[in-house]
């Protein structure tokens, strides 16, 4: 079975694309992963979180366009990058690896400039981000040096969606803070962040989690397309085999050579796409990075048409409710 884990596609998308370590020709660079009591729960293999408080806020700093957390896995303590596209946690093997691991020789980790190497896990029994505390968290293990390389920092590796997924959470852009709270059964059908109550400073989109992954339909040149939604993706992504009438709304700027995990390179093109359609609101000029997604594909529900990554989520103040399926996006 092909498995596309966070990791492989943000460092393909983010951390590569951000390097531009090639570009034809050369030109400017552009930027391309209340309850007082104790809570219990876990849901399938999911990560059990135990806490005393349902909301902690989170202050952030950036690499380049990459959000960068503090968060301890057992006793090793630094940065990690918030990754919505990632489907778990990914551990950085410089780090961990004294760890004990196994090897999914059934499961390949891919990306877009191909298929690497089998699926490496392990465990940790605590993870720790805020005030949430996090026991018995699988995480795939890769060595993710090459991020620390282009951005100059030590990453001991990125948060996915499997951590929040029964959260609501807020990113402030502005303010560098992310705003999480655990939904419990209780609230799930009232909960919201004091934030949203001016119900006129934002608009609701419809969101699906397929895989552990954030899912927003959208429409371009009336084609519906299915784009993920990835804070750790410094470039939007418009897959390369989409119709022509499609990219009759982009305009191209130039070639860029794409380096993935390991050696494999691709090239691509970089521009802007216009009118893209999500819900009712058009976003007129968006940057993008065209390349072909077909080694991104879902394990169980097909390929995505897009990506929206830092371009998009960074013009505004943004939130999801995972629970609900809603993503908040203010005006």
């Amino acid at each position: 079975m092909l498995r596309w884990p966070s990791c492989i596609f943000f460092l393909c998308l983010s951390c590569l694309c951000s390097a531009r370590a090639a570009v034809v020709p050369p030109k400017k660079h552009v930027a391309f992963h209340d309850s007082s009591q104790t809570r219990y729960f876990s849901i399938g293999n999911d990560p059990i979180l135990l806490s005393d408080t349902a909301s902690c806020t989170i202050s952030f700093s950036r690499a380049g366009n990459l959000i960068l957390v503090r968060a301890k896995a057992d006793s090793i303590e630094g940065n990690f990058i918030l990754d919505t596209g990632a489907p778990g946690l990914v551990l950085n093997l410089t780090y961990f690896r004294n760890y004990p691991t196994t090897s999914h020789g059934d499961e390949e980790q891919a990306g877009i400039t191909g298929t690497s190497s089998s699926v490496t896990r392990t465990n940790v029994k605590e993870l720790t981000l805020g005030t949430f505390h996090y026991s018995k968290v699988e995480a795939d293990v890769l060595n993710l040096s090459h991020i620390e390389n282009s951005k100059g920092v030590k990453i001991l590796g990125l948060l996915g969606m499997q951590l929040f997924k029964q959260c609501e959470m807020i990113i402030d852009y502005e303010k560098n803070l992310i705003y999480l709270h655990h939904v419990s059964r209780k609230e799930a059908n009232r909960y919201q962040h004091e934030m949203l109550n001016d119900t006129a400073a934002y608009t609701i989109f419809p969101i699906e989690l397929t895989d552990n992954r954030v899912m927003v339909k959208t429409e371009m040149a009336g084609k519906k397309l299915r784009f993920i939604v990835d804070c750790a993706a410094e470039s939007n992504i418009l897959d390369s085999r989409l119709p022509n009438k499609v990219f009759d709304q982009v305009v191209i700027h130039e070639r860029v050579v794409l380096s993935g995990a390991g050696s494999n390179k691709v090239e691509a093109l970089y521009g802007n796409m216009t009118n893209l359609k999500i819900g009712n609101r058009i976003i007129e000029n968006l940057p993008v990075t065209i390349t072909n997604l077909e080694k991104t594909c879902l394990s169980f529900d097909g390929c995505v048409d897009g990506v929206l990554g830092f371009d998009f989520l960074s013009l505004h103040k943004i939130g999801f409710n995972f629970v609900n399926n809603k993503m908040f996006i203010w005006k």
